[in-house]
């Protein structure tokens, strides 16, 4: 691994997540926890939804971008591409899965609101449907990156109909 992405170090800490994806085992999932602890921490403190949507688009759009902006050095840098240390990309998608979701309601519904997202994120993640596992032979950081924003679309309908029949 090199600490030249971003020049200082910015970059490599922005697209392995933060440093999760350095860690072991399953880089991907843990690089899928940061949307989901912002959306639980602000549900649970009672922040408008709106503000919590707006909250998760950005998350995901400054990780997104990161992946765009260093997803080629990270491939050199690591020797491969689609790195598993990278999970900039996981940060974006579950941070779409988690939006536009009804944040109303006890700890308990709220709890399982976004365990509902992980796992459908993790599965569309993994699993990849069409068009999702064609799209990662796009050169550098988009490669990495659209996979994952389709993932995060499929959960993203997944969840709300989960949810919404649920509760």
């Amino acid at each position: 691994m090199s600490a030249r992405i971003g020049g200082g170090g910015i970059g490599i800490w922005l697209v392995t997540g933060m440093g999760l994806g350095l860690m072991r085992p399953a880089p991907g999932t843990w690089g899928s926890l940061p949307p989901v602890a912002l959306a639980m921490l602000l549900a649970f403190a009672g922040t408008d939804p709106r503000h919590i949507d707006m909250a998760l688009a950005a998350m995901g759009l400054v990780f997104g971008l990161s992946c765009l902006v260093w997803g080629e050095l990270a491939e050199k840098s690591f020797g491969r591409k689609d790195p598993g240390a990278v999970v900039a990309d996981e940060v974006a998608g579950q941070s779409l899965a988690l939006m536009w979701l009804p944040w109303s309601g006890n700890n308990a519904r709220i709890i399982a609101t976004c365990a509902i997202a992980f796992f459908a994120f993790r599965l569309f993640d993994i699993v990849k449907p069409p068009p999702a596992r064609g799209w990662q032979r796009f050169p550098g950081g988009l490669g990495i990156l659209i996979d994952d924003l389709v993932a995060g679309l499929y959960a993203l309908v997944a969840t709300q109909i989960l949810v919404r029949v649920l509760w």
